[in-house]
């Protein structure tokens, strides 16, 4: 059976997927968005390949190439999916993604857990300041458990005793590169590290703030950037299919 849509939608990481939620409303008033979610089964191993093959299995189904968008794990995957799989591939967005693009928020915490001489909650509650600003004591409890739960459903490819490292680099599809200017977690330096990989057409975008979920407090500025540059990204495609 063929799937017909304009933009895919990658989600690894189920608690955190209310933060995707307003800006794939806002996307969907101008592109037929679908969304991809994989849950990494605890009492498995942690494995972006499984995912990728998933992945596939489900874009084969595409009757055409189509835009895939992912924040940070979910980037990832899309990252390397479109490096397997450019055909596939209209455009890459990627949201909260580093030019070292194993680095998420997971990476942090295992380094933190194992430098301070403090306990697993008190570097999560750490680890909530650094992905969202500030927040009263209730919002902190709240956002401790989803990130318990990312730990144990997300599939990161860092663990306490091993820290990943997949090569930096671009993608022959057109290429869009999201974050924020006060994002701990992938910094403007590790943001604009893309440049020494991107082509004509590629974009590095910095919403002015919100953190690592950017696209949270976000929804429509951000937005607004990315259908920009889909509309573009499809005018080229067409310019070179017309050549």
């Amino acid at each position: 059976m063929s799937v017909q849509t304009d933009v895919l939608w990658i989600n690894v990481s189920p608690s955190f997927q209310r933060f995707d939620r307003f800006l794939i409303r806002y996307l969907s008033h101008q592109v037929s968005i679908a969304q991809w979610e994989y849950l990494q089964n605890p009492d498995e191993p942690s494995s972006l390949d499984i995912a990728l093959v998933l992945l596939h299995d489900y874009l084969k189904s595409c009757r055409q190439p189509i835009h895939l968008i992912g924040h940070s794990t979910g980037g990832l995957l899309g990252l390397l999916y479109a490096r397997q799989h450019p055909e596939r591939v209209k455009s890459l967005t990627l949201l909260a993604v580093g030019v070292h693009p194993a680095i998420d928020w997971q990476a942090h915490y295992y380094a933190m857990y194992q430098l301070l001489p403090c306990s697993r909650r008190m570097i999560l509650a750490k680890m909530v300041q650094n992905l969202f600003g500030f927040q009263e004591k209730n919002s902190t409890h709240t956002l401790i458990r989803l990130l318990e739960q990312d730990l144990n459903s997300s599939p990161s490819p860092h663990s306490l005793y091993r820290k990943a490292s997949i090569p930096s680099g671009g993608v022959s599809v057109p290429l869009m590169v999201c974050g924020s200017k006060d994002d701990l977690i992938v910094d403007p330096m590790a943001l604009q590290g893309w440049k020494a990989w991107m082509k004509e057409g590629d974009l590095i975008w910095e919403c002015p703030g919100g953190h690592h979920f950017f696209h949270y407090y976000h929804p429509q500025l951000v937005g607004r950037q990315i259908l920009q540059f889909w509309h573009q990204a499809g005018k080229s495609l067409t310019n070179h299919q017309l050549a």
